[in-house]
């Protein structure tokens, strides 16, 4: 099973930008938390980070054919970004969208997800560790779908 972690703009700068919001863990040190994670449960990961919508929605759409779930952090583009929301659809393959701050706790323009509806669950508002909660989360929606599908298979 192969699980792709999408991670949008801005999300390089993890570390360094608003460590009041984002905490001050690096992107490398969350994917290598992730890794590891994924090792222990026989996953393969792979990852990916752009601050391009383009760039983003060619990922997701890469991962057709190639991964059974996805990890996302839209970041910005979550509450603008039909483009992405329409990929993730299109794909049909189980989403999980993933934000470090809290953002029903902000601004107001950042109550609104587009890509949500979309995506098997949400997780906000737990920093870092939001990221290990969802790595754990698709481990096990890919588990229940890989048992649907060798059910099927033998009736």
């Amino acid at each position: 099973m192969k699980v792709v972690v999408i991670q949008g703009p801005n999300l390089n700068m993890l570390g360094i930008r608003e460590q009041n919001i984002y905490g001050n863990m690096k992107l490398d040190d969350i994917h290598r938390l992730m890794a590891g994670v994924a090792e222990q449960n026989g996953v393969e990961i792979e990852f990916f980070q752009s601050n391009l919508e383009g760039e983003i929605v060619d990922k997701i759409q890469e991962c057709l054919g190639d991964a059974e779930g996805i990890i996302i952090n839209p970041a910005a583009y979550t509450h603008t970004s039909i483009a992405i929301r329409d990929a993730i659809s299109a794909v049909r393959i189980p989403t999980i969208e993933v934000h470090l701050s809290n953002i029903y706790q902000r601004e107001e323009f950042r109550h609104k997800s587009l890509t949500a509806p979309v995506c098997a669950g949400q997780i906000t508002g737990f920093g870092p560790f939001g990221y290990h909660l969802a790595i754990i989360s698709i481990i096990q929606i890919m588990s229940e779908v890989a048992s649907l599908q060798q059910e099927s298979a033998t009736e």
